[in-house]
Order: C-alpha cells, then sequence, then structure tokens
C-alpha cells in the first residue's frame, strides 16, 4: 500500500476495489494508469460509493482527500466492458468434433 501522502496534489480516478471489516481498499488512477493505493474507513467516501468497481473522482491536497465524486455512468461503463471482455474470453471456439 502507498497510502495518500505519496500522491501529489490534483485530481485522480479513484478505483474502489474492496470493503471490508469498515475499511475500503481504494486504488489510485491518473490519465489512465494506476499510480497507488490506500487503505481508508470506509465511512470516509460517498456511500453511493461503497462497493466494489465503483468509480470516483477524488481531490487530494497535501496527502488528503478533500473531496469525493461518486461517478455513477463511468462505474456502469467499466463493469460492462469487464463483463463484455469476460464473455469474449468465455465462448471459446467449436472443438473440431463439435463442428
Amino acid at each position: 500500500m502507498t497510502g495518500l501522502d505519496t500522491l501529489a496534489d490534483g485530481q485522480y480516478t479513484a478505483v474502489v476495489d474492496s470493503i471490508e471489516d469498515s475499511l475500503v481498499t481504494v486504488f489510485f488512477e491518473h490519465d489512465g494508469e494506476e499510480i497507488g493505493d490506500a487503505v481508508l474507513e470506509a465511512s470516509t467516501i460517498p456511500e453511493e460509493g461503497r462497493h466494489a468497481d465503483a468509480i470516483l473522482t477524488v481531490t487530494i491536497e497535501g496527502g488528503e482527500v478533500v473531496d469525493w465524486e461518486y461517478d455513477p455512468d463511468t462505474t456502469e461503463a467499466r463493469q460492462e466492458a469487464a463483463q463484455d471482455r469476460f464473455d469474449r474470453l468465455s465462448s471459446r471456439p467449436p472443438s473440431d468434433e463439435e463442428s
């Protein structure tokens, strides 16, 4: 875990990985690249974003999150893209015996 104090001030995309025992593991991205992660109290993020794979926009200043904003549209789009990838990978071509 890198923690928030290693992230420069600015705006990031946060992806909720998991919530367990009132703690949330969040991965931070900038320009589509993962740049850090942190374990935080789940109560620090907006209630609607307290689920795995939730996407939030965060603003960090001085090693602390000063603003969280849940993004339901991006959350849904990423979930659909992940499901599409899974569906493509799980459908294998027919074997010679099935053709």
